[in-house]
């Protein structure tokens, strides 16, 4: 996906469909034990992320495509036992030490992070995982720089001597936050503040003053960046300089997206920024049989998928298959490609 550049959609963002896969959240009050194949309802689960955020809606969208699959209870449907909870955690960095560790079955990553695990080689920003697996990548995540309205700042270089929230331990945005730093040659001591926020705390942190801009790995549109965009004017900074060039260029996860005018309220005109690609992965223990069943569950019902928020709705199952998985492709997920002639 090098130097290829991801058409985002132009749905605004008060067309945000989070509703509808929130209301899965009962089925995440409390989180599940690892999948144990021998029994006969099994039970697993999927981390995601914050709350509000475009992880928490995949997670729980796979879940309800599984739950849909069933067929206990019903007269049709598949017999695969499955049940499944999709809780908020930390991010990308997280699930995937989670699902390394055994406490998670599946957990969605940023392919920047999924690609460091696996190749082990910045074990300064995630531990080396050499089990990690793909199962299929969902959407795009520009990264994006909110600011704002009256912050001035118009580069990454501006947020020198300015309040930022460069996102919380184990998150992907600080993951990303942290190669654009040390790329523009910037720490967090030139920063007036550096503060360790949570994606559900950044927007309102914005739009109360007490931080100047912040960064977010998100797909669009996205409830928290409309928090902030629809409730205090904040602006969208492009990223598409030499330094982001250079990034793109020399890494096989990156690529250059475009957010479209209109997307939001204050985007007057196209924001050209690079970002990454949502992944969901497992371990390479992982059962076949469920990994298939989950595969199949969201490709089978990839309409359905596309319903469940705005970010969903240019998927593909081809690309699905292609985009951000540099960690080998679980077998189980590749029995299913293999039988529909997706690789």
């Amino acid at each position: 996906m090098r130097g290829r550049w991801i058409s985002v959609g132009a749905a605004r963002a008060a067309a945000l469909g989070l509703a509808a896969v929130l209301s899965l959240a009962t089925a995440v009050a409390t989180a599940v034990p690892p999948a144990r194949a021998q029994d006969k309802r099994v039970f697993i689960t999927i981390g995601t992320g914050g709350p509000t955020g475009v992880y928490f809606a995949a997670g729980n969208a796979i879940c309800r495509l599984i739950h849909k699959e069933a067929a206990e209870g019903r007269k049709e449907g598949r017999p695969h036992g499955i049940r499944c909870a999709a809780p908020a955690t930390d991010g990308s960095k997280d699930n995937i030490q989670q699902v390394a560790d055994g406490e998670l079955d599946f957990g969605i990553a940023q392919s920047d992070l999924q690609y460091h695990a696996y190749k082990g080689d910045r074990p300064d920003a995630i531990r080396p995982v050499a089990s990690l697996r793909s199962v299929f990548s969902i959407h795009s995540e520009p990264f994006q720089l909110i600011v704002g309205q009256t912050t001035g700042i118009r580069t990454f270089q501006d947020l020198t001597g300015k309040r930022v929230n460069i996102g919380n331990p184990g998150s992907g945005q600080r993951g990303t936050m942290e190669v654009l730093m040390k790329a523009h040659g910037v720490s967090p001591a030139d920063f007036a503040q550096a503060t360790e926020l949570t994606s559900t705390e950044q927007a309102n942190a914005l739009c109360d003053g007490m931080i100047d801009a912040f960064g977010y790995s998100v797909g669009v549109p996205n409830a928290g960046v409309a928090v902030a965009t629809e409730g205090c004017g904040a602006r969208i900074v492009s990223l598409d300089g030499e330094v982001e060039k250079t990034l793109v260029a020399a890494s096989p996860f990156y690529a250059f997206t475009t957010i479209p005018a209109g997307t939001y309220r204050t985007i007057d005109a196209d924001v050209t920024t690079f970002g990454v690609v949502a992944t969901l992965v497992t371990r390479a223990d992982a059962d076949d049989r469920i990994v298939y069943e989950l595969t199949r569950a969201v490709m089978e019902n990839i309409e359905d998928f596309r319903q469940l928020h705005p970010a969903f709705a240019t998927l593909e199952p081809k690309r699905m298959v292609e985009d951000g998985l540099t960690a080998p492709i679980h077998p189980g997920a590749l029995r299913y490609y293999r039988e529909k002639g997706l690789l």
